[in-house]
Order: C-alpha cells, then structure tokens, then sequence
C-alpha cells in the first residue's frame, strides 16, 4: 500500500484522476474568461450607445453631445488579451486531452 501522507493531493491521485481535475479546472478558467468577454462587450455597447447620444433621448447625429471615449481602446485591448487567453487554454486542454481521456 501507498502512503501519500505529505503529498500534495493532485500528486497523490492517480493520474487520470489528477488529468480530469485539471481539466475541470481548465474548463471553469475558459467559462470565467467568456463571462468577462460577455461583460466588456456590454459595457462597449453601452458607451456605443452613449457615444451616439441615444441614451439621453437626443436624436441621433445631435451636435450638442461630445463623447470623449478613452474607455473603447482599453476594452478592446482587454478583450484581445482575453481572446488570447482563451485561445491558450483551450489549446492546454486539447493538449490534456491528447495524453488521454480527461473526461
């Protein structure tokens, strides 16, 4: 019998079990990272909307309104890298998933 007592408990498993928490973990990173894309692209078009005047009930092309938006570029640049994120870890879990069945 093994004595696992001191090991950290992903070396202590066996090594499909451990293959499927990280799976599991991956999965739930890449479902976090969606929401957040989720969020950035209803606040870009929020102040899309409050770029073209719409949410104050002005008509549309109104000249009374200026929006300087430093927000858009950020959002886009956070989303990117998000993007990019994602892209990673659904490649680590395809790669998981290549050294066997992380069901």
């Amino acid at each position: 019998m093994l004595n696992f007592a001191g090991t950290s408990p992903l070396v202590a498993m066996p090594e499909t079990d451990s293959r499927q928490l990280i799976a599991a973990d991956l999965r739930a990173l890449i479902t976090r990272i969606e929401s957040s894309m989720r969020l950035i692209d209803a606040a870009m078009m929020e102040t899309g909307v409050l770029e073209t005047g719409l949410a104050h009930g002005d008509p549309a092309g109104s000249t009374d309104i200026f929006v300087l938006d430093d927000l858009t570029p950020r959002y886009a640049r956070a989303s990117a890298a998000l993007n990019a994120c994602r892209a990673d870890l659904g490649h680590a879990l395809q790669c998981l998933s290549e050294s066997g069945n992380p069901a």
